[in-house]
């Protein structure tokens, strides 16, 4: 039987796309979702995934170090590079530009690990990808944000670097501690963290659609049209490279996954707490809903 737990997180892009309705169409229903909410509510999100990892889950490497490895090296160099791509060929303007490079250079995050599971694809190496990628990010999102947008809008390194240790590798550390040293309560909050993470990352996602809704009604076409691309080629890109390398239709998929989908939340928040413009967050926040709505039709075609 179905839990509710899992009936929430399995919703998760309708959930979402509800929010975001909502938002347009009645911004105060979800603008009141804004400031020091926002980097608490990824940090709750965070905090979640770390309690399902397991230092065990680090050692997946050395079982299948060239899944993971072409994984993260994918997850850092197409999605990104795809990023600057589009914005230049769609000619999006600065604010824009710098967001999809942002958001294009995030890790993936939880709602990768909850599509693997849902298209059946290897769940054991979603998880360990999330977590190296996470890892990673604390490096790799504020260096190839600040060379691939540069020329954009002035960047502060040390900003990124710091909104990203605080909002991802303090709450994911501190869960694993509480894994390693509280494991029955661990045990007891798990059931409750995708769900949880399923309705924040909708409100963060939707609060940033109503705040910026003249905008993306004006001249969002243009960056909705870059955001499905992104996806998209994330998405195909992954499987057909992993595919190639490896002929295994599970491990494929999973990559493919984690490649075409991002830690979205985790740009919102860079974005808000390192660029005056409020623009910059548009499209992390657009983006989760895309990938999302992308991940549901993953799931429904790889399940057949």
């Amino acid at each position: 039987m179905v839990s509710l737990s899992e009936k929430i997180t399995g919703a998760f892009p309708w959930i979402v796309s509800s929010c975001v309705m909502a938002g347009i169409l009645h911004p105060p229903l979800m603008t009141w979702f804004q400031g020091p909410l926002l980097p608490l509510g990824l940090g709750l999100i965070m905090l979640g995934m770390g309690l399902t990892l397991k230092m065990e889950d680090f050692l997946h490497i050395i079982h299948y170090p060239k899944w993971i490895g072409l994984g993260l090296v994918l997850q850092f160099t197409i999605m990104p590079l795809l990023g600057w791509g589009l914005a230049k060929l769609f000619q999006l303007p600065p604010f824009f530009a710098v967001g999809i490079i942002l958001v294009a250079s995030c890790p993936g995050g939880t709602a990768s690990n909850v599509i693997a599971y849902l298209a059946r694809a290897n769940v054991a190496l979603s998880v360990s990808m999330t977590a190296f990628s996470t890892l990673g990010a604390v490096v790799m999102t504020p260096f190839l944000t600040l060379q691939l947008s540069g020329s954009y809008l002035e960047v502060s390194a040390l900003g990124l670097i710091y909104s990203t240790l605080k909002v991802v590798f303090l709450p994911v550390f501190l869960g694993l501690m509480l894994n390693r040293f509280l494991p029955k309560l661990t045990q007891k909050l798990i059931p409750f963290s995708p769900p949880l993470a399923a309705v924040l990352i909708s409100l963060i996602v939707a609060s940033i659609v109503a705040q910026g809704k003249d905008i993306i009604l004006n001249s969002g076409f243009q960056l909705l049209l870059a955001l499905v691309c992104l996806h998209v080629l994330g998405f195909v890109l992954g499987f057909l490279i992993s595919w190639l390398a490896f002929k295994k239709w599970e491990v494929a998929k999973t990559i493919s996954i984690e490649v075409g989908m991002q830690n979205s939340g985790l740009g919102v928040v860079l974005a808000r707490e390192n660029f005056t413009s409020p623009q910059v967050a548009i499209p992390a926040a657009l983006s989760s809903l895309i990938h999302s709505l992308l991940g549901g039709l993953f799931v429904s075609f790889f399940k057949k």
